[in-house]
């Protein structure tokens, strides 16, 4: 009984680590194409389909992010979404949603989340007054928006087209 513990932990471990060293490379294999990007969809594929192990990977990708790129205001908003997004995609599993549309939703309101999500985080972090806060958060936010339409163009073809028969890939994995 005890080997099949640990037989069972390490497998989640290294589910775990294998997971994180996926969505991370991913992120450096599109990291010059300006905010084109693989890691919503891996994230949410993971939590979706490995639950609270899919948590933790997308909280390992963000530990390793700052050794990768450095420290910034930016560390705050990924400790704070991507295990965020995972656990939404492991609630949706829960709850039993398979609907192409309500996932590809999903992932659209999330991700305009995350470009109000690292406004806020960064106009608060680094201004260290509050007055006028709103007006300077128009004024960055309205700044980024050329890259969240990027963002959400990706999203909006990548999950319906690779969300459900990647998911099923998985699912396959697992059983094995």
């Amino acid at each position: 009984m005890e080997k099949r513990k640990f037989k069972g932990a390490a497998r989640r471990v290294a589910l775990v680590g294998i997971a994180a060293a996926v969505i991370e490379c991913a992120k450096l294999a599109l990291a010059a194409l300006p905010n084109i990007e693989a890691v919503t969809l891996l994230v949410a594929l993971f939590g979706y389909n490995f639950g609270g192990a899919g948590v933790l990977s997308a909280l390992l990708f963000v530990c390793i992010e700052p050794l990768v790129f450095g420290v910034g205001s930016w560390v705050v908003s990924y400790f704070l979404y991507w295990p965020a997004l995972a656990l939404l995609f492991m609630l949706l599993r829960r709850a039993g949603v398979r609907s192409r549309l309500v996932i590809t939703l999903a992932a659209l309101l999330s991700t305009l989340w995350f470009g109000v999500l690292t406004s806020l985080v960064d106009i608060g972090l680094f201004t260290g007054h509050f007055d006028n806060f709103f007006y300077r958060f128009g004024i960055y936010y309205t700044r980024g928006i050329p890259f969240y339409i990027a963002q959400l163009a990706t999203n909006a073809v990548l999950f319906p087209l690779l969300f459900r028969p990647l998911s099923d890939k998985l699912g396959k994995i697992i059983k094995m």
